[in-house]
């Protein structure tokens, strides 16, 4: 054309568009390729669906391997590189919402909107899923519209939900209550009715001066640049090991002993300290940190800089699962004003070289970062693959950086024993669990939500709280903990009988414990990382045969085989993942028998595909099903 002009197409313009979207995030992430995760999400935001245009100008502006970017996205469930609508539904397939009607509420909706599940619609306009777990088990029905939650799903809300989506209308525009979300706080205790003005545990943390035999230590430590203004780094860590306070994610490691490790592991050139809190709880079953972050974020950005204080940290990352989406705003905004208070930033409480701030790393749909070196992994901008340890994050941590990595419960706690000292601490709950532990109850009661107790608390107790009556079981601690029968409800909370995440969740009588077992197992195959084989191949073989006893074509023999998949998973898997993803069948095989017995129809081996069933079906509609007795009837059918 004239001038050298031409006709730019719609496909160009949207390269364009895509384009810059992308320099614009990459540009606000100061192209750092470790905030690759970071960075896809916020794309995936702004364009709906991460394309190959997109990626091709990552490449570029990253300056890393197509590969790379390729693999990431495709391993976080929450990143599509294909498009998947304008209306991006997930619907929760955790057990309490299973047992709430899910299933049919899903099959309402996607009726209404003439779309399969697990497909878009024919006009591209939305697709309807299922994910893990929204952590709404106290208010669920559940479901995650591109990435924000939806709780108490009924049939009229279903209904309106087709409506809003059929007539395209914003997500901003819709009504504010559907995404409201409770807290539901049962009952609250050292935790929860903390009343804490913010920067007090820092003030009480450099007031406290180091006892006299730490002094020569402490005196290391300042050479060593932690700032002199704080009161004593050690003085702090000799508070947390008075408390007793242990890791509330679970494993229950002495929280004193992890910091101290991480303050005395050796700096490499241009190397700086870390404090992670893990805010990653996928485990099925547990919401306590969603409320702890809504309700306490003051009390557990404040345990993180104590942490911070103790160690000689800088730098401090909250890693927030990309289910709580709808909680990144108010928490940057929290942030914010604790720069602007100078609780965080250069010079914390006006003391020269006492510099820590955070930022907020969203997760995007794996279970497995909940483990903290596949948490490590996707700070660092790739796959969420747990590392071989040793070495540990202590000493080994973010970008080989020495990284202590705490649950947002334990970190609360630490602000708390800045604030009262370790003895007060260690005063509470039992000698061997010291403090209180936060319980999500959910299931079959009739008070779900967060309770608070001391460590200690029996079985029972909490069961009669949440008015929850006919009590045939409750697993403790999500999928990996245990399944409790009646006869074991006088056993406590506590790291000497009970430990646990968090989780709490009831079945009646009504349920069958198999069918809970067979959730989890569903769960656990889904979530695994892929990464080893024994875990990728075990648990789809434990998948298969929880299927087969589903369907009815169970036998001794696929219970045996369920104890060898236990053996290898226990002592070939990489991960914790593997190793406790046969709990809640071996719970539910030794503890409700007759829910497995009576799915095995033959004392012997059954295959788990029997071809005469099923061509059953087509046999009939053609009408042959006397063929086989009409061909053996022929003259000369024996020979």
């Amino acid at each position: 054309m004239a001038g050298g002009e031409r006709v730019v197409g719609l496909s160009e313009l949207h390269a364009e568009a895509v384009a810059g979207v992308v320099d614009r995030v990459v540009a606000l992430h100061r192209r750092d390729a470790t905030k690759l995760v970071q960075i896809l999400r916020e794309v995936q935001e702004a364009c709906d669906w991460i394309s190959p245009e997109a990626i091709d100008r990552l490449q570029v502006t990253l300056g890393i391997p197509r590969s790379r970017i390729e693999g990431v996205a495709g391993f976080y469930s929450f990143f599509y590189t294909q498009p998947r609508g304008r209306y991006r539904l997930l619907f929760s397939d955790n057990i309490t919402d299973c047992m709430l009607g899910n299933r049919d509420l899903r099959d309402r909706l996607c009726k209404s909107l003439w779309v399969e599940p697990g497909k878009v619609s024919e006009e591209g306009l939305v697709s309807v899923g299922m994910t893990s777990c929204t952590g709404l088990c106290d208010q669920g029905p559940a479901l995650l519209v591109n990435n924000l939650a939806i709780g108490r799903l009924d049939v009229a809300r279903i209904d309106q939900i087709a409506e809003l989506i059929r007539e395209r209308v914003p997500l901003a525009d819709w009504p504010a209550e559907f995404f409201a979300v409770e807290d539901n706080i049962r009952r609250a205790d050292i935790l929860l009715n903390c009343q804490m003005a913010p920067g007090d545990a820092l003030r009480a943390a450099r007031a406290r001066a180091p006892d006299e035999g730490l002094l020569a230590s402490n005196m290391r430590s300042w050479r060593e640049g932690l700032p002199s203004g704080l009161g004593g780094p050690i003085a702090m860590l000799d508070e947390v090991k008075r408390a007793n306070l242990r890791g509330r994610g679970g494993a229950g490691f002495t929280t004193g002993l992890k910091w101290e490790a991480c303050r005395n592991a050796p700096l490499k050139a241009g190397q700086q300290r870390i404090v992670v809190c893990n805010a990653d709880e996928g485990e099925p079953g547990t919401f306590k940190d969603r409320v702890l972050l809504t309700r306490q974020a003051d009390l557990v950005f404040e345990g993180m800089t104590v942490a911070a204080y103790a160690i000689g940290a800088t730098q401090g990352f909250l890693y927030l699962r990309g289910e709580y989406r709808y909680l990144l705003e108010a928490l940057q905004a929290v942030l914010a004003r604790r720069r602007r208070e100078g609780l965080l930033g250069a010079n914390i409480l006006g003391i020269p070289g006492a510099d820590f701030d955070i930022e907020i790393h969203l997760g995007a749909g794996a279970y497995i970062c909940g483990e903290e070196s596949a948490l490590i992994e996707s700070l660092e901008g790739k796959r969420g693959t747990p590392r071989n340890r040793p070495p540990f994050p202590v000493t080994n941590g973010y970008l080989d950086q020495p990284t202590v990595v705490n649950n947002v419960e334990t970190f609360a706690a630490a602000a708390l024993i800045a604030l009262k000292g370790g003895d007060w601490y260690a005063s509470i709950g039992t000698r061997h669990s010291a403090g209180s532990k936060l319980l999500s109850v959910a299931g079959d009661c009739a008070r779900p939500g967060i309770y608070e107790y001391p460590f200690g608390v029996s079985v029972r107790q909490v069961l009669e709280d949440c008015g929850a009556v006919d009590v045939q079981a409750v697993q403790v601690s999500g999928p990996s903990g245990v399944c409790l029968g009646p006869e074991e409800f006088e056993r406590i909370i506590g790291f000497e009988d009970i430990p646990t995440a968090g989780a709490f969740t009831v079945f009646n009588h009504s349920r069958d414990m198999f069918e809970v077992a067979r959730n989890y197992v569903h769960f656990f195959q889904h979530e695994s990382c892929g990464f080893c084989t024994p875990c990728r191949v075990g648990t789809s073989l434990l998948k298969n045969l929880m299927d087969k006893l589903h369907k009815g074509a169970g036998s001794p023999y696929d219970l045996a085989e369920i104890e060898k998949l236990n053996q290898l998973l226990q002592s070939m898997s990489h991960c914790g993942l593997g190793h406790t993803a046969c709990n809640p069948v071996l719970d539910t095989m030794e503890k409700f028998r007759p829910a497995y017995e009576k799915r095995m129809m033959e004392r012997e081996f059954t295959p788990a595909f029997d071809l005469d069933r099923a061509l059953s079906a087509a046999r009939q509609m053609t009408g042959r099903d006397d063929a086989g007795a009409h061909f053996a009837s022929q003259p000369g059918a024996e020979a």
